[in-house]
């Protein structure tokens, strides 16, 4: 079968040019785009077998409290609600699915993993990174979440909005935030944090088309 991933494009890659140019001075802020991460749902009960199965593919365990992050090497496992997570991951999509699916198929004649799920989303979403000293004041002026580290801690995921827009936002450390919007959002909510990070990097080029 011939490789097709030379032909992608990311949903950003209109504004590599302004990306990379968005970040000047000592209290910059920079903005980046990580496209192409795995990124697979998984639905499936946390007490059950299949559960531990899962988690012994990803060598971590499934988060139980809201917002919170669960990593290995190569993955990070994100919250979403009581029986659903994220898992992103720098491993291919289709080694990740295929072990996360062969445990759960070892289940299937005892019904343990009747109600298990495992999808491919890497398509769905892309990944921008804020990152700095003034990240957390860019992303103040449009999310309503208290961004506060006595309210949002490291190692923390959750689904919030960003200049109206839905999107999952993690807070890696202090200075280090990254975003999951929809690939059909991402411009838009590049665009609005390149405009807003624009009081931080006053040397930086107009936006093209602004």
């Amino acid at each position: 079968m011939a490789d097709l991933t030379g032909l992608r494009r990311s949903p950003l890659d209109g504004l590599s040019a302004d990306i990379r140019n968005g970040a000047a001075g000592e209290q910059s802020v920079r903005l980046l785009e990580r496209p192409w991460l795995t990124m697979v749902s998984l639905r499936v009960d946390p007490r059950s077998e299949a559960a531990r199965r899962i988690e012994q593919v990803l060598g971590t365990r499934l988060p139980r409290a809201c917002g919170e992050v669960t990593s290995q090497d190569a993955h990070d496992v994100l919250w979403l609600g009581p029986d659903e997570w994220l898992v992103v991951s720098q491993m291919g999509a289709d080694v990740l699915v295929k072990g996360v699916s062969d445990a759960l198929a070892e289940l299937r004649d005892t019904g343990a993993a009747a109600h298990a799920a495992v999808v491919d989303v890497s398509a769905n979403r892309t990944v921008l990174e804020i990152s700095g000293p003034s990240a957390r004041g860019v992303l103040e002026k449009g999310c309503p979440a208290d961004l506060h580290p006595r309210a949002f801690d490291d190692g923390t995921a959750i689904a919030t909005t960003l200049a109206r827009i839905p999107l999952l936002l993690w807070k890696v450390d202090p200075n280090l935030f990254r975003l999951l919007p929809r690939g059909s959002f991402a411009p838009y909510v590049a665009r609005w944090l390149l405009d807003a990070m624009q009081e931080f990097t006053p040397d930086r080029p107009a936006l093209r088309g602004a």
